[in-house]
């Protein structure tokens, strides 16, 4: 086990040793970590539907109705009425013929990547996908073409480059490291020029981007463009979970081939219950949902304002720019100890050099809270010069 250890140390020489941080309580906007009250500013909680009382009481309602557990696979004993609804839910969302369940979002992506494509297929992968598509590109055997994050022009050249029947576009919706939003009407007119299928994983969009908050085709206008759709119900939805939402065909088809769904124990009622609520007030309330972008785009100004680098985004997702790994571990613990929890993002997350504080909002910040991590945001930059 000696190779362990030496491993260990290495990461930690590099700078890249990460350590588990424990909550206490609710996820809501003020947290208790290590016995110490924090304002948090990194959740992906972003309706801040997670303490929501309506979605407390549907669960604790499933367990009179469910019990606790599922009880087996889908393919046993552990399909229920409520899965099947939530799927049709997400469906009608989505604007699609139907949806499936998977246990995470990252067990979504492997399991339609590698059940629809093998060595006969061409992938090309935006650079900065989520690593779960990575993962699952690999895994599917296919020849993967990464083309340079978010670079329409270098994605039409390698399609010129890699010819072949059969050919997958596969990006993020919104990518969860820079807050940034795929350029899907460029992406589907490439897939359509060349009869290219095309596949996004909308976890950070869902419940956020559309005015009816179905992602970003319905952000961009493009109803029915999007071969396959995956997302989650873990971030926006304040549950667990992810899905694949796409043609009956589709979903017939991963019913029957994709292992991480086939082999896996079935997502507990409890979780499923509250993802449909949460589905059910994002679809009827569009207030949390505005209210949230323009408290973004309001909290972004006041950054630039005071001088700090961010990438700029019209999601929830602000990051702001450091750099140097160890000043970015220096800034976030800085800020910890005035009250503030945002962690820092460092390598291999991030590109070198790159090393961030990613700030999430979330709709229960409110602009009392806002001034109060800004002064503080600043107060910790000056102290760290």
């Amino acid at each position: 086990m000696n190779f362990l250890k030496k491993e260990l140390e290495n990461i930690k020489n590099k700078g890249q040793y990460r350590e588990l941080t424990y909550l206490k309580g609710s996820q809501n906007k003020y947290c208790s970590f290590e016995d110490k009250k924090v304002l948090l500013m990194a959740s992906n909680n972003y309706l801040g539907l997670c303490d929501d009382e309506r979605i407390k009481k549907v669960s604790k309602d499933a367990i009179d109705n469910y019990g606790v557990g599922s009880g087996g696979s889908r393919l046993t004993t552990g399909s229920y009425d409520i899965h099947k609804k939530l799927e049709e839910e997400i469906a009608i969302l989505k604007n699609r013929e139907a949806a499936l369940l998977f246990n995470t979002g990252y067990m979504a992506n492997i399991g339609v990547i590698t059940s629809i494509c093998n060595k006969e297929w061409i992938i090309f992968s935006d650079e900065f996908n989520h690593a779960s598509i990575i993962d699952g590109c690999r895994l599917s055997g296919a020849k993967i073409v990464v083309y340079k994050h978010s670079d329409m022009k270098d994605l039409k050249q390698k399609v010129k480059l890699y010819k072949g029947a059969k050919r997958i576009i596969i990006t993020d919706g919104v990518f969860s490291m820079d807050g940034d939003i795929a350029k899907l009407p460029d992406i589907i007119k490439i897939s359509k020029d060349n009869d290219i299928w095309v596949m996004v994983d909308d976890a950070h969009a869902t419940g956020i981007l559309g005015e009816k908050g179905s992602g970003t085709e319905e952000y961009f206008g493009l109803k029915g463009q999007v071969d396959i759709q995956v997302g989650t119900f873990s971030k926006a939805l304040a549950s667990e979970g992810g899905y694949v939402a796409g043609s009956y065909e589709l979903i017939e088809y991963l019913k029957n081939k994709a292992r991480s769904f086939i082999y896996s124990t079935a997502l507990s009622p409890i979780v499923v219950s509250a993802a449909l609520k949460a589905l059910y007030i994002i679809k009827k309330d569009n207030n949390l949902r505005k209210n949230l972008l323009n408290n973004s785009k309001w909290f972004q100004e006041e950054l630039k304002e005071r001088g700090f680098c961010i990438l700029e985004s019209e999601t929830p997702i602000i990051p702001l720019l450091v750099g140097d790994e160890d000043k970015a571990m220096k800034f976030s613990k800085m800020l910890f100890e005035e009250g503030i929890f945002i962690p820092a993002i460092r390598p291999p997350s991030v590109p070198k050099d790159t090393s961030r504080l990613r700030i999430t909002l979330m709709a229960t910040h409110i602009k009392e809270d806002l001034n109060f991590v800004l002064d503080k945001i600043s107060y910790v930059f000056k102290k760290l010069k």
